[in-house]
């Protein structure tokens, strides 16, 4: 069972990535392997210096992520060279990992991006984590230092909510507390795995 894991930034998706783990789960974090992708000598590494020169560099030459942000989450032409960079090789090597798995796991893609790079075409269903815009934004305030403009620009960066709400086969409500998330997490995986042994597939 593939299951596909998405939703807004700061919605809590990593929190219920974290819940589903602890439950059995095998989790393949997009985010991880980005952040493993553009580490020090890579290819994408050097591509990215190459493209936006020795602003976005730490003292030792690694990639500062947060100077990084700020250039493509400002310039829509920077943010989609960017993912013309790091998309193909973050898709490759999740498909990898996936096809290196065992069969009767379930496995979920926890990426931010999932429609927007077409990985939930890859799976059998597709979990999105839902809050709202203002819990959204002073959660990702809060969590990354970010004034309400650097804020704003990075959920618009996104698909909206809305859209990715529409698109999924579940919609976690995560406007409430982690044991409120955790107990609709628990109540999910039950119907999931119920499901998978009857007809594998989660609706």
């Amino acid at each position: 069972m593939l299951l596909g894991l998405t939703g807004g930034i700061a919605s809590g998706k990593s929190t219920v990535s974290g819940i589903l783990k602890e439950l059995g789960a095998v989790i393949i974090d997009a985010d991880k392997i980005a952040h493993q992708s553009m580490k020090y000598g890579t290819r994408a590494w050097e591509m990215i210096v190459e493209t936006f020169g020795q602003y976005i560099q730490n003292d030792d030459g690694s990639i500062n992520r947060r100077r990084l942000a700020g250039l493509v989450f400002n310039d829509q032409q920077k943010k989609k060279e960017l993912e013309s960079i790091t998309h193909p090789i973050i898709i490759s090597e999740i498909k990898n990992m996936v096809n290196s798995l065992a069969d009767n796991e379930v496995i979920v893609i926890d990426a931010p991006l999932l429609f927007e790079v077409g990985l939930d075409e890859l799976v059998d269903c597709v979990w999105v984590v839902y809050t709202s815009r203002d819990i959204q934004l002073e959660r990702l305030k809060e969590r990354d230092s970010l004034t309400t403009d650097e804020a704003v620009s990075r959920i618009e960066a996104q698909l909206s909510i809305k859209e990715k709400c529409q698109m999924a086969d579940f919609v976690i409500d995560n406007n409430g507390g982690i044991r409120e998330l955790k107990q609709k997490i628990i109540k999910l995986w039950s119907d999931l795995n119920e499901n998978q042994k009857n007809s594998f597939n989660c609706t």
